[in-house]
């Protein structure tokens, strides 16, 4: 990541209310040049610019930042590319990560920028979160985190059974987020979850309005 990258990162999170020291900006760097390595073998964003990952991918994964306990376990399902559980990872070093992604070619990438950044306290099962119950930890997650996985009724369901009690499900959506919600309106109930926060956004330089959801599960 040059200087005008990191400049970009920056000032972008930082409009959006996400501090991120210089120390951050350097290990996100190494994650942006790994993928943009790696995507010119395997399509892993789907974004052909350096800057629209930044924009799109990386400040968007670092929004929850804000909502998050300094200490706990986080679970990324459906990591694919690692978004956004590196970049929450990095940014909330203390938390212990695990990604899970059923692609190994996708995996396999992960575990590099694991390698490169040199993080620790991160781990990749490769699998699929409703197949791999024995491999995730038995304590369950304080955080689980799903950024385009399923229809959320689908993804709730998928991610209820894992959360601890009172943990949060972090989960991105766009315009259509009402609708959405409406949709899950019963499964919501049936899981005892409740909708803890609901926050608007947009980022910068798109302009599309999106909706960060936090579900808490009661008991």
């Amino acid at each position: 990541m040059n200087l005008q990258e990191r400049e970009l990162l920056s000032k972008c999170a930082s409009g959006l209310g996400i501090s991120v020291p210089g120390d951050q900006l350097h290990l996100l760097g190494i994650y942006l040049d790994e993928l943009w390595e790696w995507n010119e073998k395997m399509n892993l964003t789907g974004l052909s610019s350096r800057q629209g990952i930044i924009r799109e991918l990386l400040v968007d994964s670092l929004l929850p930042s804000a909502f998050l306990p300094e200490r706990g376990r986080l679970l990324d399902i459906g990591s694919g590319a690692g978004f956004p559980g590196i970049p929450l990872k990095i940014n909330k070093s203390g938390i212990e990560v695990h990604l899970i992604e059923a692609n190994s070619r996708k995996a396999n990438f992960l575990r590099q920028v694991i390698r490169a950044a040199k993080l620790t306290g991160i781990e990749v099962i490769r699998g699929r979160v409703e197949n791999e119950g024995t491999n995730l930890h038995p304590d369950g997650y304080h955080i689980i985190t799903a950024r385009a996985v399923s229809p959320l009724p689908r993804c709730l369901s998928l991610c209820t059974p894992f959360l601890c009690s009172g943990g949060i499900i972090v989960n991105f959506q766009g315009k259509r987020f009402e609708k959405a919600l409406e949709e899950s309106s019963d499964v919501i109930k049936e899981l005892g979850l409740l909708l803890h926060k609901s926050i608007p956004y947009k980022l910068p330089g798109v302009d599309i309005q999106r909706q960060l959801l936090i579900f808490k599960k009661q008991g």
